[in-house]
């Protein structure tokens, strides 16, 4: 079996790894979904039991669900989290956990279910509508959960079943109001999936409120199914206006408190935490150039001021954070930008706990304390090498300075969870497939999270260098079997976008490179400036100029490889992207005909006043304030100036999901109508049922047409 079909098949070798790992309170068990084997769509609850090392598995979706039934069958709220959290699997999705870790609930093809870790037993609890995102609380008596739209049941409503099985609405509106969901922008562009927090006691429920009413209704409707309705989209545009946000305290017995900031100054609410003490959450101003971190009065729903985070560009918060320390202090992820410093550090209170060599990724935790030492913390983080992440201690202590120790020396791309005294440590690597997790209690090692997982027939071997006077990582893979001295068509494979990073060391990351590689071609990536690990300044270089330093930066660096690299043939290069690396490879073929031969461009953004308002105004501003920068940005006006050289205009392959709630199909066909209008050629491959991630193997079984179109055209 060739690689595009069994990357379909396997969905690029993740069916039966396991994933979604998580540590119970008290560090007894370790939970994890993984599917049945490397073709199996369904993933499965798991448990891993730290005394014995032995696996155990807890939910099968095939047993829950019956011989009838589809575990597949998503509700549409479902269906929606998935596709922000970039999520393509089956089976169940997701889990949350009690605070011992004793009680498990999930959602399985809009039905709710509970599992008691500790004996083994699993029960439907019955609900009144497709459930989305179900939560025990920390005791692991009641269940919330938020409804989903069904015949009869409006979507968002807040409910909570009591361990006698009553089911009680907490909350719920009409009119385009939703209560306990993260709005639109909250899961895409700030990573915040969730929409209602329990209180640690448990008797009240932290829950955002979303009016989407004054947001503009798009329509999404795939064409194959002439006999569908369209979907109805409540989509934030550049420049429109937003979902209007609200917090409030909800007590089981009907209380309610309405949390207190500047909504109208601090309208996107990025975060919030209440795992010990009162809750703490994180707003930003629109412009994302200034934001608060503040602490909720859980009895008055007064809020303080904590900390601040200001940038002239935009502001960064560190995922894990804000965050109670054992000691009261409020740990706070920032940058550090004055004085010669250049770093994402963590910050207690306003005193900084890393070195500014250290570029923090995400909190993971608290270790656990010594005899005679506090609780410190475990980070994500990279030093000096981008392409690598690993795991530091960082101490908490007040007083003896800053520690960040790194743990492990292990190369690759590391990440951790960890609970009580146990910790699970998943490193992806160069030299190994797929994630290896690795459990440890202590100082003593309990076992490896198994793997069924599939494994590619090759091993990868990109050549990662920095290159330029920005040191800008980037890569070259060769074909197996290249002779040196034979030069070779490049195909510049990119992203390029903000918050990604495309050269790491992780073997997952080249499997598909390396497959273009044996097709004949010398593969490159490269991340520009934007991306993120080495500096703020290295990333929020881009502002308001995305195009012009993003595209040098791509130039430049090829350029430079090509010195390093004389078997890459600079007269034969072609480009090819998806969603931010889709837009790329169009402003390469129209701004660089003479590099660039050819693109792929893949569910594109074409032009940036038709993308949502976090993202746009992010990077470019508000439209209203600079629609030059806009047009600046937008394939569509680039593609609508006059054809100056006929024999300048380079072919362009346009790919698109029909049903995409992303990057609306739109983005593709007014370019085309542009690039038609101008006469430069290109075709457009609409994808009948696929979203933004083109799952299902969609993305996979596409390769064979992109070669045939890359060997037309090189």
């Amino acid at each position: 079996m060739d690689f595009p079909e069994l990357a379909a098949r396997t969905r690029r070798f993740s069916h039966g790894a396991p994933r979604a790992v998580s540590v119970a309170g008290d560090g007894s068990r370790v939970l994890f979904l993984r599917s049945a084997g490397p073709e199996d769509p369904a993933d499965a609850l798991w448990l891993l039991d730290v005394d014995s090392g032995e696996e155990r598995l807890v939910a099968d979706p095939a047993v829950l669900l019956g011989t009838d039934a589809e575990p597949a069958r998503l509700a549409p709220g479902e269906r929606a989290l998935r596709e922000r959290l970039r999520l393509s699997s089956g089976g169940i999705g997701s889990y949350a956990l009690d605070a011992a870790g004793r009680v498990a609930a999930f959602a399985l093809a809009g039905r709710l279910f509970r599992a008691d870790l500790v004996h083994g037993d699993v029960v439907e609890v019955a609900a009144v509508g497709p459930v989305i995102d179900p939560r025990p609380d920390p005791a692991g008596e009641r269940l919330a959960y938020v409804t989903d739209a069904a015949e009869g049941v409006r979507r968002g409503q807040l409910r909570v079943v009591e361990p006698d099985g009553a089911d009680n609405l907490l909350a719920g509106e009409d009119s385009g109001v939703t209560w306990g969901l993260a709005e639109h922008i909250a899961a895409e562009e700030f990573h915040r999936y969730r929409g209602y927090w329990w209180a640690p006691d448990g008797r009240s429920v932290l829950a955002a409120r979303v009016d989407e009413s004054r947001l503009p209704r798009w329509y999404l409707h795939d064409p194959a199914e002439p006999a569908s309705p369209p979907t109805s989209l409540a989509y934030p545009v550049a420049g429109g206006p937003n979902a209007e946000v609200s917090l409030h305290l909800l007590d089981l017995d009907g209380g309610w408190v309405d949390v207190h900031w500047d909504r109208e100054t601090y309208p996107y609410l990025s975060s919030v935490d209440w795992a010990d003490g009162g809750p703490l959450i994180t707003v930003l101003r629109r412009s994302q150039q200034h934001g608060l971190v503040l602490a909720v009065d859980p009895r008055t729903g007064e809020t303080q001021v904590h900390a601040e985070l200001a940038d002239p560009r935009w502001v960064e918060p560190i995922p894990g954070t804000p965050a109670h320390l054992p000691d009261g202090r409020v740990l706070v992820g920032g940058e550090l930008a004055h004085d010669g410093y250049d770093a994402r550090c963590l910050f207690a209170d306003g005193t900084l706990l890393t070195p500014p060599s250290l570029y923090v990724r995400r909190v993971v935790g608290r270790l656990p304390a010594g005899p005679n030492t506090a609780a410190d913390l475990l980070v994500e983080a990279s030093e000096g090498e981008p392409s690598q992440r690993h795991l530091y201690r960082v101490r908490t202590t007040i007083g003896g300075g800053m520690d960040a120790r790194r743990m492990g020396s292990d190369p690759g791309w590391h990440t951790a969870a960890i609970g009580g005294s146990t910790l699970v440590v998943g490193i992806a690597s160069l030299e190994h497939p797929g994630v290896r997790w690795r459990v440890w209690h202590g100082d003593r090692e309990v076992g490896e999270l198994r793997s069924l997982a599939a494994t590619c027939s090759y091993a990868p071997r990109p050549t990662l260098v920095r290159v330029t006077d920005r040191r800008l990582p980037s890569a070259v893979l060769y074909p197996v079997e290249h002779v040196k001295g034979t030069r070779l068509p490049v195909l510049l494979d990119i992203y390029g976008g903000p918050g990604h990073q495309e050269v790491i060391a992780a073997r997952g990351a080249w499997l598909e490179r390396q497959w273009w590689a044996e097709q004949g071609f010398a593969v490159v990536t490269i991340d520009n400036r934007g991306t993120p690990g080495i500096a703020p300044s290295f990333e929020k270089a881009i502002h308001r100029r995305v195009a012009d330093v993003i595209l040098s930066d791509q130039v430049d660096a090829l350029t430079a490889l090509a010195g390093k690299h004389p078997d890459l043939d600079l007269e034969r290069v072609a480009v090819r992207g998806w969603s931010f690396g889709g837009w790329l490879a169009g402003l390469a073929v129209l701004r660089h005909p003479e590099l660039f031969r050819c693109a792929i461009v893949g569910a594109p953004v074409t032009d940036w006043a038709l993308y949502d308002t976090a993202y746009s105004e992010r990077y470019l501003g508000m439209p209203d304030d600079g629609m030059d920068v806009y047009a600046h940005h937008s394939l569509v006006e680039l593609a609508a100036e006059p054809l100056g050289d006929p024999t300048q205009a380079r072919p362009m392959l346009l790919v698109h999901g029909l049903v995409d709630d992303n990057v609306l199909a739109a983005h593709t066909l007014r370019l085309s109508a542009a690039l038609l209008a101008t006469g430069r050629p290109h075709a457009v491959l609409p994808l009948t049922g696929a979203s933004h991630l083109a799952a299902g193997g969609v993305s996979e079984r596409l390769l064979r047409l992109e070669l045939d179109f890359l060997r037309r055209h090189l």
